[in-house]
């Protein structure tokens, strides 16, 4: 179970990095500048920035956002209960 659990983890990483990727191209394209050195550490602000220039441009906020934030938050979730059946 802690084999699954942990795969699953890694994949949540994985989908969260291509999403961020994905960030930075679609941002590039609309003439932000973004520093691929600096992703992660600035991956925040370009989370806001995609967001805004999504909702500008459509009036609804882009589906990358989402492809960021639910797995980092599943990822979240399934460290914790790694975490509580690890004690338990």
């Amino acid at each position: 179970m802690e084999t699954l659990l942990v795969s699953l983890i890694l994949a949540c990483g994985v989908w969260a990095v291509i999403a961020s990727v994905l960030i930075a191209r679609h941002l590039e394209k609309h003439g932000v500048a973004v520093s691929v050195l600096w992703l992660r550490v600035m991956i925040l602000k370009y989370l806001g920035q995609y967001r805004k220039v999504t909702l500008e441009e459509t009036g609804r906020v882009g589906p990358l956002f989402y492809h960021y934030v639910v797995p980092l938050n599943v990822a979240l979730a399934l460290v914790i209960i790694l975490v509580v059946r690890a004690l338990g």
